[in-house]
């Protein structure tokens, strides 16, 4: 088997479809994206499609370590994404030639089923709490929002109790029944991140990501023993080499690769397993598409360290569309009780509208994070 074209689809909301063709008629479908850069990663898969036409697509193996190490300048998302969205339609092609799931040809899974959690959001600690009530009516056993709008290096303690207040409204609302994640997403740097993550110590949260940023990771070793809340950290790192000063400091206790961003499945498995040695667990990092999806919960098949799932049906930047719209197995995430079923169709297991992802590739997209300023103008981490 070669294979004989790679084509792509910028679609809305956000995301960016590759579908790879062989000359034995399988095909095989990826979702290589990063957000708020989906053409600079287009253009670089078909970069890389200059050395994969005419390979055999079941040696992905090899054809994983030639688009890392084969251009000597490497890694960052763009590359990576790239990567990421080529690695999972080679695996899907591989697990339709077998006629198996990609998690059987893993080794297995080792669940039937794993744990999700829904995003949810709104402008005042009533609506959040209105939203989170609205979640468990729909038998999420955990939700995950941004902890705070933006805070400069040192502010006030007005911005700490808001998003202190925020919290408090939905325990008071919802008891502690359900698993809070709470999400600093960067925007908070060393000097308040310490108050912030103390004062929400209280709530007892599943855990608090990106207190600061991954390039500010040191500063975790002072939020770690300042506080019990788990940490969690990942969607900013994109191989194994990323990862590896992050297990070796010890100060993060669940790691949140993105599927779409480091490396694929192919990578990301590896990563699960480093993690798994450190203690430490997994929970993928995914606000994206159906194909992104499949390929998590690939990998948390087969990572016993996987305790959690994000996904992103009804996240606020799915207004257009959503992540069932692509698909025509719409039952293969079957969401019951809190958990999803780990798809066991051939390949990745999701069966991609073509039609429909050509006509909404004519709409495409140019999505950008919103820019945001503080009071006196500098501009602030979204």
């Amino acid at each position: 088997m070669k294979i004989t074209k790679l084509t792509t689809y910028i679609v809305p909301p956000r995301w960016c479809f590759l579908k790879i063709e062989t000359d034995e008629g399988i095909t095989g479908w990826g979702e290589p994206v990063l957000e708020g850069k989906a053409l600079s990663v287009e253009a670089m898969v078909h970069e890389l499609s200059d050395y994969l036409i005419g390979k055999d697509p079941l040696l992905i193996e090899d054809h994983w370590n030639v688009m890392y190490r084969g251009g000597f300048y490497r890694g960052g998302g763009v590359h990576m994404s790239a990567i990421s969205g080529i690695d999972q339609a080679l695996w899907d092609i591989k697990g339709k030639a077998a006629g198996l799931p990609v998690h059987a040809l893993l080794g297995g899974k080792c669940r039937d089923k794993i744990k999700v959690y829904s995003w949810i959001g709104g402008d005042r600690p009533s609506d959040v709490a209105n939203n989170a009530r609205d979640v468990m009516k729909r038998g999420f056993k955990a939700i995950k929002l941004n902890g705070c709008e933006e805070m400069q290096i040192v502010d006030s303690n007005e911005k700490i109790d808001a998003a202190v207040a925020t919290i408090a409204t939905i325990r008071e609302a919802v008891g502690y029944e359900l698993g809070i994640g709470v999400d600093f997403h960067g925007r908070v740097q060393k000097p308040m991140a310490k108050v912030l993550a103390k004062e929400l110590e209280q709530f007892r949260l599943m855990f608090i990501e990106e207190p600061v940023l991954s390039e500010n990771k040191e500063a975790l070793r002072d939020i770690a023993n300042h506080i019990a809340t788990p940490i969690a950290l990942g969607e900013r790192l994109y191989s194994r080499w990323d990862f590896k000063s992050v297990l070796q400091d010890g100060y993060v206790d669940i790691l949140q690769p993105d599927l779409s961003h480091a490396g694929g499945i192919t990578e990301c498995r590896k990563i699960a397993t480093m993690a798994e040695a450190y203690d430490v667990a997994l929970a993928p990092h995914c606000p994206l598409g159906p194909i992104a999806l499949a390929a998590c919960l690939q990998v948390d098949a087969v990572s016993h360290n996987a305790f959690i799932q994000e996904q992103s049906l009804g996240i606020h930047y799915n207004s257009s569309n959503d992540i069932l719209d692509y698909i025509s197995n719409k039952d293969v995430f079957q969401y019951e009780d809190g958990f999803v079923s780990i798809p066991d169709g051939p390949g990745l297991g999701v069966e991609i509208d073509e039609d429909y992802v050509k006509e909404r590739a004519k709409a495409g997209h140019r999505w950008r994070n919103p820019l945001w300023r503080h009071e006196d103008g500098s501009v602030a981490e979204w």
